[in-house]
């Protein structure tokens, strides 16, 4: 609602003013901190223009905030979340796993080109806003995670300055490079058998787990394995490797794909060992979507500032939406000063 105080002068010449409502700030009109909230989240979860939430608070309330002051609430509610936003990095760190991804977002000049990162898992979402070079990456939490990484196989993950760390390639995304490599030689069956081996492993992990087992069964893991060996080395006998430097020579369809599931098969198949990784970036993927959500409904962030903000933001309330709280109310705790912490690794 919108509060207006006034100021009454008694007969006795005494002045009176009302108390204010808590987290009502210092000002003769102002808005409560449930209208306040809900701005942040329209503005935030929902991606509604500036200019739109004023005119729907006005519609819905009878309150008239100014634009100007409706943007202001991103920047308000971004510091009364830093703290935890800190928090959810440092927890990010000491995770076992964690799942990065990026992805290009539209902010600042029409020429500019950024990226927005994230670094989440099941219970903790955190961005960036930066580039896609390795000044950024080792700005990004990366650097200091201990835990395995879960990735689509940018090269910047695997950076040697940036530490060494165990991983996980996205398993998505090879069944993906697979499609295109069984589409261009619709003759081969390594393609569909490299996909068989790769589809059976990950629903024989996600039976082990909605079972409460702590591995799949051994039999099940050889068979899909040595299905998955195979298929890496019939391809790599039929799609020939060309001569020459990297940088000038165009290898075929799948070439360096089959080198990777070779070479880094530890990495591809590192699921299936370990039930507590996830086969696919998946998280990372669904907690960068609203990025995309918001530039079909808003186009181009202005402020680089503001963007910063407005995912500070979001990442907390992500945070609180997976450990099932209500955005509604953490969001409206905070701006009063009672901000929600994310509990750490012992009790969460």
């Amino acid at each position: 609602m919108q509060h207006n105080l006034h100021t009454v002068a008694c007969r006795c010449g005494r002045v009176h003013t009302a108390p204010r409502p808590a987290g009502v700030p210092a000002a003769p009109v102002s808005l409560g901190v449930n209208l306040q909230a809900w701005c942040v989240y329209l503005l935030v979860v929902h991606a509604i223009p500036v200019h739109r939430v004023a005119e729907l608070v006005a519609s819905l309330t009878g309150a008239e905030p100014s634009p100007g002051f409706v943007h202001s609430l991103i920047g308000r509610a971004a510091g009364a979340v830093a703290a935890a936003n800190a928090r959810i990095r440092m927890l990010l760190t000491l995770a076992y796993v964690v799942c990065c991804d990026e992805t290009p977002i539209r902010v600042g000049p029409a020429k500019a080109k950024k990226y927005l990162l994230v670094a989440c898992n099941q219970l903790l979402t955190w961005y960036m806003l930066g580039g896609r070079d390795m000044g950024t990456f080792k700005r990004f939490v990366l650097a200091d995670l201990a835990g395995v990484v879960v990735h689509d196989r940018y090269q910047n993950y695997d950076a040697a300055e940036l530490g060494a760390r165990d991983h996980q390639l996205c398993t998505a995304h090879l069944l993906r490079d697979l499609e295109d490599c069984a589409e261009t030689y619709p003759d081969a069956r390594w393609p569909r058998q490299l996909q068989m081996a790769l589809r059976g492993l990950i629903h024989a992990a996600n039976l082990a787990r909605a079972h409460g087992k702590e591995a799949i069964a051994a039999g099940t893991l050889a068979m899909f394995t040595k299905m998955f060996r195979g298929g890496v080395a019939v391809g790599l006998s039929q799609v020939k490797r060309l001569p020459g430097p990297a940088k000038t020579v165009t290898q075929p369809i799948g070439r360096v794909l089959l080198e990777v599931l070779r070479d880094r098969a530890d990495d591809v198949l590192r699921f299936a060992h370990d039930l507590r990784i996830p086969p696919t970036n998946n998280q990372a993927e669904r907690d960068l979507r609203p990025a995309k959500t918001q530039q079909k409904i808003s186009g181009r962030l202005r402020s680089e500032k503001a963007t910063e903000q407005r995912y500070a933001v979001r990442g907390y309330l992500s945070t609180a939406r997976k450990h099932g709280l209500d955005i509604m109310t953490v969001l409206r705790d905070a701006l009063l000063g009672n901000l929600w912490m994310p509990p750490g690794p012992a009790t969460a």
